[in-house]
């Protein structure tokens, strides 16, 4: 049956006095184990205080020059870099609405500048690193595509980084497109299949994948261009694609046969 101590009581049985004594020897073991813990502990301290101190200053000297270089190196270039992009950006949408004799010299307007601002091109060099310079990119490249500039089109466009389902994948699929240009079709293949994985959406991924099943066709990869053409009839079977699909599925299920 067990029994209850009460606390702070005397032990009234020698079993208890010798409970009390194990009890306090145990106690006394981890403090000393504690104290000595502490002890190597302060003297590894002292011992490497200069390299630890070295090392807690070189982080707060890094933390203060990434703080102090967004603050008065990268946003004053945002600022500039977003002033140049409004005259380049005014061309390129009029281009697009222009008639094909005045398009091309207004699309090199935006990309080597005009009314003394930078285009696409100096923007996308002299602001690298910034929201607006990376977008230069994106327009630079869609602006080398309308002109028939396919390779300095794929060089930009490879150099944009699109982070949101619209313009990353107009921006692979545009490199699709320059590559079938090039006859590079097996390039172009791939771009167009990266088009139509970006974060699957309505609008762009059955477009890319209509052009990855096409590109794929006639390659003579009937396999992979079913695959794209089903899939668009499965998933977006509401789109502008769905009906082309049908047709280019037939043409490559007679190829097989």
């Amino acid at each position: 049956m067990a029994t209850y101590k009460k606390r702070g009581g005397k032990p009234s049985t020698k079993a208890e006095k010798q409970e009390e004594i194990e009890d306090n020897s145990a106690t006394a073991e981890v403090f000393n184990t504690l104290d000595e813990g502490a002890s190597k502990t302060e003297a590894w301290v002292e011992k490497n205080q200069n390299i630890i101190l070295g090392v807690v200053g070189v982080i707060a000297v890094a933390v203060l020059g990434y703080f102090a270089y967004n603050q008065f190196v990268i946003e004053p270039k945002q600022s500039e870099a977003a002033n140049e992009m409004y005259q380049a950006q005014s061309y390129y949408e009029k281009a697009i609405t222009a008639s094909a004799e005045e398009s091309d010299s207004i699309y090199n307007l935006a990309l080597t500048g005009g009314a003394g601002k930078y285009g696409f091109v100096d923007i996308a060099d002299k602001y690298s690193g910034t929201n607006a310079g990376n977008m230069a990119n994106y327009y630079a490249g869609m602006a080398y595509l309308q002109t028939k500039r396919y390779q300095e089109a794929i060089d930009y466009l490879d150099d944009y980084d699109g982070d949101d389902a619209m313009t990353g994948a107009l921006a692979k699929g545009a490199i699709g497109d320059a590559f079938v240009q090039l006859n590079q079709n097996d390039e172009a293949l791939k771009y167009y299949e990266e088009a139509a994985n970006m974060r699957s959406n309505d609008v762009t991924t059955p477009r890319f994948l209509l052009k990855a099943g096409i590109t794929a066709m006639n390659l003579g990869k009937a396999d992979v261009a079913l695959k794209h053409f089903a899939k668009i009839a499965d998933d977006y079977a509401t789109s502008p694609e769905a009906k082309k699909a049908e047709v280019y599925k037939g043409m490559t299920e007679a190829m097989q046969k």
